[in-house]
């Protein structure tokens, strides 16, 4: 099985309280550290579940590509993944102002056509944005299935893929054949929620994102990192979303303390104007 995963670089969100906002409207995320998208994360991760023996990691039992969009730094980010045990990976130079989800489901739908992988495993959203668009858009174009959310996927001998989709109150299972689209929640790294056909039953992995070895980490220099243009994937860079500036909600107002119920119920209605 071959899985091409796309991810992104963003400002640590463990440090999000840092964000400050410019008298101009933007966003500075100066002095924040860098990091892969943690449901990006969760897909490399689920790739690799995928394509191997749980019991042999080492021994790759298919492909796995990793894709960013960004500046030549981000490649920084992309050995740290080819690291965990990703084989190579795909650099399209551009900056963050020149995408939107459409631009990215578009370029990465000409990546597909080129690579010809079985399945694109995507975190659900990226954790700056939260646009969750991209997904459902590369599906869309490339008319492949698709499967949201998924908190559990079973291979069903690499011709399909069993999903839980996590749903309002539960878990809807669905089943893609392949190629498809699947994007990932934060339970697919639980012990027991990927199942491939090539790892025992009984295996459990240890729960969350795997971390490479120093001697992984000098290796991954070796492997293959190659560099694309957004002009040679799409020809349409035109933006369909733009941000025009930015602005933190005001403070709130100190609370009040009220003498009885009548009294709550009077301001609740009259100040508030919630009733």
């Amino acid at each position: 099985m071959k899985i091409l995963v796309p991810i992104k670089r963003v400002s640590d969100p463990d440090n999000a309280n840092k964000v400050k906002v410019s008298a101009a409207g933007k966003i500075e995320t100066t002095g924040l550290e860098n990091k892969p998208n943690p449901f990006d994360e969760y897909a490399v991760e689920t790739a690799l579940r995928l394509t191997e023996n749980g019991t042999n990691p080492k021994a790759r039992l298919g492909e796995v590509v990793i894709v960013t969009f960004g500046p030549k730094d981000t490649e920084t980010t992309l050995r740290g993944l080819l690291a965990t045990g990703a084989d190579r990976a795909i650099r399209v130079d551009v900056t963050d102002d020149q995408l939107d989800g459409d631009i990215l489901a578009r370029a990465l739908k000409a990546i597909v056509e080129k690579e010809q992988p079985d399945v694109v495993l995507l975190g659900k959203q990226a954790v700056d944005g939260d646009s969750n668009q991209v997904a459902q858009l590369l599906a869309e174009y490339l008319g492949w299935p698709q499967a949201t959310f998924a908190g559990s996927i079973k291979s069903d001998a690499d011709k399909a893929l069993v999903i839980g989709r996590e749903v309002d109150g539960g878990t809807l299972n669905v089943k893609v054949t392949l190629p498809a689209v699947v994007s990932v929640d934060l339970r697919i790294v639980a012990p027991t929620s990927v199942t491939s056909m090539h790892t025992p039953a009984t295996h459990k992995y240890a729960d969350g994102v795997r971390f490479a070895a120093l001697m992984a980490i000098m290796a991954a220099k070796k492997k293959p990192l190659v560099e694309m243009k957004l002009a040679d994937l799409t020809g349409d860079v035109g933006l369909k979303i733009t941000y025009k500036g930015a602005e933190l909600p005001p403070a709130r107002k100190a609370g009040v303390k009220v003498k009885n119920v009548q009294e709550l119920v009077s301001k609740l209605k009259n100040e508030a104007k919630a009733l």
